[in-house]
């Protein structure tokens, strides 16, 4: 009889080893690799002859196309996200920090649809029953007919499952603390993460039964586990936010039915989250119109235009290396900007120390916020306040170029509708309104924005000297 092959797993990052090691080559952690036998789990072979495959039937790729059934929850900015509402028979991972509220909207989410007359069952591997119960009561959720559970062992909670009637909606609060009787690993490995997540996709797509799986985050905000769990899943939502703010921030991150580039806006408050249907005015509200180095910058968010306010401070450094601090930005488009500054501006930042924030703690991942980041930095070091009813954006190339981005009109007709009188966008943009009162500044290159500001800064100057 052939001797029984093992392998070796890193616990951390899922990377395969042929024998044991103290560190891991994938992730450099120590300590994390364990011994796996391949002949159980996910990924491995049976342990008995497979039996021969059954033909299954072959359709043509042309066809009627019927949408997916959802189910809405009422609550506007979840519903946004999701694409319309939770596709029936889908799986879900939503992920975020340690209490940043995914707990909070999953409950609310569950009593919403409980009141419509769906079917909820929400199961706990975290906390008990009770404090379920005492959340559900501080978010006025408690009269709500949403089944309860605490229980970890995937088994169990399958077997429960199929006691009741298929649920509408089935809530795993976290996939982190789940284990199989199928894995003798701990729970929260890899090996039993990916056991119980594939036992809960396969459920959700045999039953028909929405399936929400909580996911902890690593220190680099990355959800924790392998990989394969979010390749496995239809959708995977990331629950971001400031704890210092009162504001959080859904974002979609994968979404087979629906887009991925939305974001929904709530507000945290004491009985719970609250929907946020204008979130500029919420990144705004606090925003000082005479400072220096302050730029509103017209950005999208999906099919959403949202308006926020950047940051920018410039001053001497004493030190060899001037420092660069980013927040809310990529700090390597930052670099680039200031590159661009010194070669084709003649902006001379290579003696200053420079410091970038997104106002509430907000990130921007679109490259049309060079413009609105590159006139921060030159107000913070003119020392010239930038126009108050004023927005920018636009893409700046190495060459100090600006290039047009899209979704131009729908920028224009937000600042519009929050007082924006004012645009700052690049040269031939396409889709701009026909209604132009002359207050657009339409920029071909960076420099003509830079000498723009400067003959502004000098013009304020000679003002005050007269």
């Amino acid at each position: 009889m052939a001797r029984a092959k093992t392998q070796f797993v890193c616990q951390n990052c899922g990377t395969v080893h042929s024998r044991w090691a103290g560190k891991c080559d994938g992730c450099g952690e120590w300590n994390t690799i364990v011994e796996d036998s391949p002949t159980g789990g996910i990924g491995a072979g049976p342990g008995r002859a497979a039996k021969k495959g059954k033909p299954v039937s072959l359709t043509s790729l042309s066809g009627e196309i019927e949408d997916a059934p959802r189910i809405e929850t009422k609550i506007t900015e979840l519903d946004r996200v999701t694409g319309g509402g939770i596709v029936r028979g889908s799986a879900i991972l939503v992920g975020g920090d340690p209490g940043i509220g995914k707990s909070t909207l999953l409950m609310q989410a569950a009593a919403a649809l409980s009141r419509g007359g769906h079917s909820v069952v929400y199961v706990s591997g975290e906390e008990a029953v009770a404090q379920v119960r005492l959340r559900a009561q501080r978010l006025g959720a408690a009269d709500c007919d949403v089944m309860l559970a605490a229980e970890t062992n995937v088994e169990d909670i399958l077997a429960t499952l199929a006691l009741e009637r298929r649920p509408d909606l089935v809530i795993i609060d976290s996939i982190q603390t789940l284990w199989s009787d199928m894995a003798e690993s701990a729970p929260g490995t890899v090996t039993q993460v990916r056991t119980g997540a594939q036992a809960m996709v396969r459920f959700a797509k045999q039953t028909g039964a929405a399936v929400v799986l909580v996911g902890h985050v690593t220190k680099e905000g990355q959800i924790a586990g392998p990989r394969v769990v979010e390749h496995m899943v239809d959708a995977v939502l990331y629950f971001e936010g400031d704890r210092g703010h009162h504001y959080r921030i859904l974002r979609t991150v994968k979404n087979r039915f629906g887009p991925t580039d939305e974001i929904g806006v709530f507000e945290m408050s004491d009985k719970g989250l609250r929907e946020v249907a204008n979130p500029s005015e919420l990144f705004l509200g606090e925003r000082n119109d005479k400072a220096p180095g302050a730029s509103v910058f017209a950005g999208m968010e999906g099919t959403r235009p949202v308006l926020v306010e950047v940051q920018a401070l410039v001053a001497p450094s004493t030190l060899g290396t001037p420092r660069r601090a980013v927040v809310g930005w990529d700090s390597a488009r930052l670099s680039m900007i200031l590159a661009v500054l010194e070669a084709h501006c003649g902006v001379r930042l290579g003696q200053h120390d420079v410091y970038l924030n997104v106002a509430g703690g907000y990130r921007i991942s679109e490259p049309a916020a060079d413009m609105a980041v590159a006139s921060a930095l030159v107000s913070s070091l003119a020392g010239l306040a930038l126009p108050a009813d004023c927005v920018y954006f636009g893409e700046i190339s190495l060459s100090g170029a600006v290039r047009p981005v899209a979704h131009t009109a729908q920028r224009l007709k937000e600042a519009e509708k929050l007082g924006f009188g004012r645009a700052v966008l690049p040269q031939g943009s396409a889709e701009l309104p026909a209604r132009n009162n002359g207050n657009w500044h339409l920029v071909e290159a960076l420099p003509d924005l830079v000498a723009s500001i400067a003959g502004s800064a000098a013009q304020q100057v000679q003002q005050e000297d007269e």
